[in-house]
């Protein structure tokens, strides 16, 4: 366990009676209001300075009325430092209303439009979609990208066209652990982390394993493979929760981390742990 506060830049808040969330249906285990009262006793003995929220893929209709449930819970958790919100940015130039919209209900610090569930080959490199990343250079947030691991080779070329965005590549690409496979995946994000608008969170990981019977040596490769590809410098601490509890928990994942960061110095476990997320999404602390 850290002996100092860390930033957790990876956390969902999930109110299903309010907003629809049609994915929760394949995952009954975490289909019920998670908030910031469960979140603080699932972090057990870990002191959290500062949260990111992370949208949580609701319906596209409600992504304003995400934000905005989300500006209510800053008086029930005064360490929400930031959100990272979903916008339609495949309508290029005129998302910049969404963009402007979504600053307006207070602390937006990124932008999440999911690309894992697309089977378009292509659609993140569309033009309209181009133009809508590029746009959010002019606001300095960065993009988290959420995909599968065959989707890394038209990711990193989003990335290489836009150079001027600030990138942050979700859950390391999901590699597939469950099958037990490193290739392609693992040339993949190296191929990724070779361009320098681009950080990653570790995080999702034990959930791309077999939830009920992972064991640390099936996880291992994968963690090592990516905090080689972008060291401790360009990695931010995440906990995905309460995705996370599909696979694990908040402390499971920090003690899992901990052992893998054994003999790093100190000031490379502060970076991971918390610096990269204050750098990268700009958080006041």
């Amino acid at each position: 366990m850290p002996d100092f506060p860390v930033i957790d830049a990876h956390v969902h808040f999930i109110a299903p009676g309010r907003l629809s969330y049609p994915w929760l249906a394949t995952v009954p285990a975490i289909d019920a209001p998670h908030g910031p009262t469960q979140y603080r006793a699932a972090t057990g003995r870990t002191v959290v300075d500062r949260l990111l929220f992370v949208e949580v893929d609701a319906r596209p209709e409600d992504r304003f009325a995400e934000m905005a449930y989300v500006a209510e819970l800053r008086a029930e958790e005064p360490r929400l430092a930031g959100v990272v919100a979903s916008a339609l940015l495949e309508r290029g130039a005129a998302a910049a209303e969404e963009i402007e919209r979504l600053r307006a209900l207070g602390r937006l610090k990124g932008i999440r439009r999911q690309i894992q569930n697309r089977s378009e080959p292509g659609w993140c490199l569309a033009a309209p979609f181009l133009e809508g990343v590029r746009m959010l250079a002019r606001y300095d947030l960065p993009f988290d990208i959420c995909i599968k691991h065959h989707q890394l080779a038209e990711a990193t070329e989003l990335v290489r066209r836009c150079p001027e965005v600030t990138f942050v590549l979700d859950h390391i690409a999901k590699p597939p652990i469950a099958a037990g496979g490193l290739e392609p995946w693992a040339t993949g994000l190296r191929a990724m982390a070779a361009l320098p608008n681009v950080v990653c969170k570790m995080t999702g990981v034990t959930t791309e394993a077999d939830h009920a019977s992972w064991r640390h040596e099936d996880v291992r490769p994968y963690i090592d493979h990516a905090f080689t590809c972008f060291g401790t410098e360009r990695m931010l601490f995440c906990s995905d929760w309460p995705v996370i509890n599909l696979s694990d928990s908040f402390e499971g994942w920090v003690a899992t981390l901990d052992r893998v960061l054994e003999g790093v110095s100190a000031e490379a476990r502060r970076a991971f742990y918390r610096d990269n997320a204050i750098r990268t999404y700009r958080l006041e602390v």
